[in-house]
């Protein structure tokens, strides 16, 4: 593989696992009910937006390189209905979600790179069909973060860098220097 295509590819997979690796850490502090919790009637619950990332992911990234990604099987507008599933099938399709998404990266080449696929017909690089799902996938994990940290309130632990904590952790990162 040449260099750049290696280095996009690594680093596509490992900003996507921060992201997955996020996403666990938020879902596992919440409670059966947390996930069903919706803030307002607009706002989806953190059920939902896993049940439409794990919809999306599997319609991308099966069949990647040959099929279009926005398959005729995926019913979208399902994804955003409202469902009773339990704490642990909501871990499964997030799970079985990613899987599909990783499975796909990993198996991609060099040379893949640079194919064209499409997704709702529209005509994309690979990179870009990468690109594109890397902006949408951090942006429903920060939504179900989001929420997360208004059911969990005082209780929440950051994800990152804590509230007026920057200087502390700059200091800190100087020090593993």
């Amino acid at each position: 593989m040449n260099t750049i295509n290696k280095i996009f590819l690594e680093s596509a997979i490992s900003r996507l696992h921060y992201y997955r690796d996020l996403g666990d850490k938020t879902i596992a502090v919440l409670q059966p009910d947390d996930f069903h919790f919706q803030p307002n009637e607009a706002s989806n619950s953190i059920a939902v937006i896993i049940q439409h990332l794990s919809g999306n992911m599997l319609s991308r990234w099966t069949d990647f390189l040959n099929s279009d990604g926005e398959k005729e099987w995926r019913n979208r507008d399902q994804e955003f209905e409202i469902t009773d599933w339990s704490k642990e099938q909501l871990i499964a399709i997030w799970q079985k979600g990613w899987a599909c998404c990783f499975d796909a990266l990993n198996n991609l080449t060099e040379n893949d790179l640079e194919k064209i696929i499409t997704i709702r017909l529209e005509k994309l690089t690979v990179v870009d069909a990468i690109i594109r799902q890397m902006a949408h996938y951090p942006y429903h994990v920060g939504q179900i973060i989001y929420v997360a940290r208004m059911i969990k309130n005082t209780d929440w632990q950051s994800l990152s860098i804590p509230k007026n904590k920057s200087q502390q952790y700059n200091q800190e990162m100087e020090h593993l220097k």
